[in-house]
């Protein structure tokens, strides 16, 4: 279930509906391999403009639908659409064209041999956009939008503080003007001070070029700064969405709950902490029944650990929790 009725289409960029990803794990020489579900029937929208801010414990799924999303994994069910166009019926580079990621550590994700011209070029280059004379023009354009020096132009990544080097990788994932940008924690390997710099070059140039975010990140701090619609994650699934005001005030599912208890910390710079619940993070090759957070629910009931909960609209948003389904109340007890 998502908010389709609440967004004209025209007014949506991405749209994910009952995507899946299943892989097979072996279990060692003699034994039968088991499915791993990373991504589980998720249904989402992604509305021109606007920034999704996706957050849950490592292991829920998150980079995974960031590949599906990048078309660098194929999802074993269910459908991705750009704009009401289908990726199925599309290569990835046309994916790419329409989408771009910004990656963690903008040091990994650049070549350090290469110089910032031949880095933000590349794309061009790989998908033979424009001319080779107008290049350089395009470059000089990119770096004033990021706030970066002219002189940088032939530098190469090690000579380049990290929000420098960040900088270019924003610049690469710009130069084609794609429509949505997938954000995977794009500032987490920054300075505390440098943070702040990077959010708010993202948010200028989404204003300035009509840019449309799914910002993944650990730093809900960061998220809730940022995002203007929050989907949380558990297990390869959302269990909860909806407006980012909403979720960080008055969050409804349990473990959106103790998520949020759990960032209260002096230190916007650290990542999420153990979230207080009881039990450890599943083993998602054998995960549990019913409901697989009720393991670690003080709220759990039978019916949880039995049956499988559907998302209840929760307008605006949802929630994938019995506990606010009016079909299961009787049988809570």
């Amino acid at each position: 279930m998502g908010d389709r009725m609440m967004a004209e289409p025209q007014d949506i960029a991405l749209e994910l509906s009952g995507v899946s990803k299943t892989y097979q794990i072996s279990q060692g020489l003699f034994a039968a391999s088991k499915p791993l579900r990373a991504l589980d029937n998720i249904s989402l929208q992604l509305r021109r403009g606007e920034v999704l801010g996706l957050v849950g414990e490592s292991g829920c799924g998150k980079s995974t639908l960031a590949k599906v999303l990048l078309g660098l994994e194929k999802p074993t069910r269910g459908d991705v659409r750009i704009f009401d166009q289908p990726f199925g019926s599309h290569d990835r580079k046309w994916i790419a064209r329409r989408i771009q990621p910004i990656f963690q550590d903008p040091y990994s994700s650049l070549n350090p041999r290469k110089s910032v011209r031949e880095i933000i070029t590349l794309p061009l280059r790989v998908h033979s956009v424009g001319k080779t004379s107008g290049w350089n023009d395009g470059v000089s354009r990119m770096l004033d939008l990021v706030g970066l020096p002219q002189r940088l132009i032939d530098a190469n990544p090690s000579q380049m503080s990290g929000g420098q080097r960040q900088r270019v990788a924003i610049a690469r994932a710009l130069i084609m003007r794609p429509e949505v940008v997938i954000c995977d924690e794009p500032t987490s390997a920054l300075d505390v001070s440098v943070q702040s710099q990077i959010l708010n070059l993202l948010m200028d140039l989404r204003d300035e070029l009509g840019l449309t975010y799914l910002f993944i990140s650990h730093n809900l701090a960061v998220v809730e700064h940022i995002a203007s619609r929050v989907a949380v994650m558990y297990l390869g699934r959302v269990v909860e969405q909806g407006p980012a005001a909403r979720i960080f005030e008055t969050p409804k599912h349990p473990y959106a709950v103790a998520l949020l208890d759990s960032i209260l910390t002096p230190d916007p710079s650290m990542d999420v902490p153990d979230v207080d619940l009881d039990g450890n993070f599943p083993n998602p090759v054998d995960p549990p029944s019913g409901c697989t957070f009720h393991p670690r629910c003080a709220s759990a009931t039978s019916l949880c650990s039995r049956l499988r909960p559907e998302p209840v609209q929760q307008a605006p948003g949802f929630v994938t929790c019995h506990l606010h389904d009016p079909n299961q109340q009787k049988d809570m007890a």
